[in-house]
């Protein structure tokens, strides 16, 4: 552990001081809807009081706050900083590309370029096409399959960005006409059989994250894809995370299963915003003729320069190797110390290169566990919502730096439950954390009846 981190636990209430956070904070209140543009960056999924609200800088895998508290970072900007905040290569190409601007009044060479390395670098990708943020192309892949089914209806899993079609499918469905919702379903991941039953003949599609936390089945990816081959149904996968993450090909090259189409964002540009659309050659070619799909942005070029050093540098550092590496340390390390403590109630849980903290509820309310751990984290100097979102810049040292934390936290974590969910509660130096849609199980099998409340 750091100087910095031991003097931080070294007292039970010897919290970093967030003036200048909560000052914002204030100002952010009557301004801005739920004071944030990022849900899981947002107030309601850090301890209210406790943890900082905005911050400054980053560099590495360490952000500094506007007091000036320093974190190890384990969000990582909720995944797009595969590299690390300021990687020096990326950021040269940014800075290179600046100096020639930043949007044109024609096409840019880079669209073109960085195309032909997704093509090269992602299998079963024949075509391909930008856009911004992982809800534009998600939103595009679905318009493409019913384009290309003459079908209506969409099966998910999970959270695919905030358009009508996906968030129909949640609680938050506000402003989403009734006959939308209605063609929105959604289906418990590694269930097969509830996907079967849930298919018909007005079926465009099947979206979902390859792989989250839960890990694949034997046989559920590959039964996926002969189940939607069988029904003529387009197949789509959301490789928002584990794109060019889990493997430089993403999860069609880990687990050898073809997709349709395939989504990503986030690691492709480390940070800089783009968003991928791209798959059979087939359904992409409609974008010619009956699908619209284009932005101002798509083509912009600072990120795109970004995207072309940060595919080359993923491979050149062998980065999914780096982190699978990495986090396998982290999982094992912190799944050996639960045991050593008693903890049964607490997993490290999900691909090493992105694992989840995991709570069972049998022994108290999870988002209450998890509210403890990150307030007692952050005395440590550490800054964590629940999942290990690891970069290339988390070394062999950040890693020995965490789990050095977790020993000071996890045998208070083991005191504070023997006495109950009263003590956690009263453990806690403000409000706990609140709870999101971004589920993978208990969804919504089938349509509601017509004039129906979901």
């Amino acid at each position: 552990m750091t100087r910095a981190a031991d003097q931080r636990s070294a007292q039970a209430d010897d919290l970093p001081c967030i003036e200048q956070s909560e000052r914002l904070y204030a100002r952010a209140l009557p301004l801005i809807p739920s004071v944030t543009q990022t849900l899981a960056k947002g107030p309601t999924q850090y301890v209210a009081g406790v943890a900082p609200k905005y911050l400054r800088r980053g560099r590495g895998c360490r952000v500094w706050d506007v007091d000036d508290n320093t974190f190890l970072d384990l969000t990582m900007a909720v995944g797009p900083l595969v590299l690390g905040y300021c990687d020096p290569v990326v950021d040269a190409a940014i800075r290179e590309q600046l100096a020639d601007g930043i949007t044109f009044s024609l096409m840019h060479p880079l669209e073109v370029e960085v195309a032909e390395l997704v093509r090269e670098l992602v299998p079963h990708v024949e075509m391909v096409r930008f856009s911004k943020t992982g809800a534009d192309v998600t939103s595009a892949a679905v318009r493409l399959a019913r384009a290309h089914t003459g079908r209506s209806r969409v099966l998910c899993c999970g959270y695919h960005g905030w358009h009508d079609w996906s968030i129909a499918a949640t609680a938050r469905h506000g402003g989403i006409p009734e006959v939308v919702r209605g063609l929105s379903q959604t289906f418990a991941y590694n269930d097969l059989a509830a996907v079967a039953a849930a298919i018909d003949d007005d079926t465009a599609c099947v979206i979902l994250e390859p792989v989250a936390f839960e890990l694949p089945r034997e046989g559920f990816l590959q039964g996926l894809r002969e189940l939607c081959d069988r029904r003529g149904v387009v197949l789509i996968f959301d490789e928002m995370w584990t794109g060019f993450r889990v493997a430089i090909g993403g999860a069609q090259a880990h687990y050898g299963v073809r997709a349709d189409l395939v989504t990503f964002s986030k690691a492709i540009a480390n940070g800089m915003p783009l968003a991928v659309l791209a798959g059979r050659g087939e359904l992409l070619r409609r974008c010619d003729a009956d699908v619209f799909f284009y932005t101002t942005f798509g083509g912009e070029a600072l990120s795109l320069a970004a995207a072309r050093a940060t595919l080359h540098e993923l491979q050149a550092r062998a980065v999914p190797e780096a982190l699978a590496r990495q986090g396998q340390r982290l999982q094992q390390g912190y799944n050996a110390l639960a045991e050593r403590l008693g903890l049964a109630y607490t997993a490290c849980v999900g691909l090493p290169c992105r694992t989840l903290v995991a709570f069972d509820p049998s022994v108290g309310d999870p988002l209450l566990l998890k509210s403890f751990v990150q307030q007692e984290l952050i005395r440590c100097g550490v800054l964590w919502s629940g999942c290990h979102n690891l970069c290339w810049a988390h070394g062999a040292a950040e890693i020995d730096e965490l789990l050095a934390a977790y020993e000071v936290v996890l045998p208070r974590l083991r005191d504070v439950v023997a006495q109950g969910e009263r003590a956690v509660r009263q453990a806690l130096r403000g409000e706990p954390l609140q709870p999101v849609f971004r589920r993978t199980g208990d969804f919504q099998p089938k349509p509601p009846p017509a004039g129906s409340a979901r």
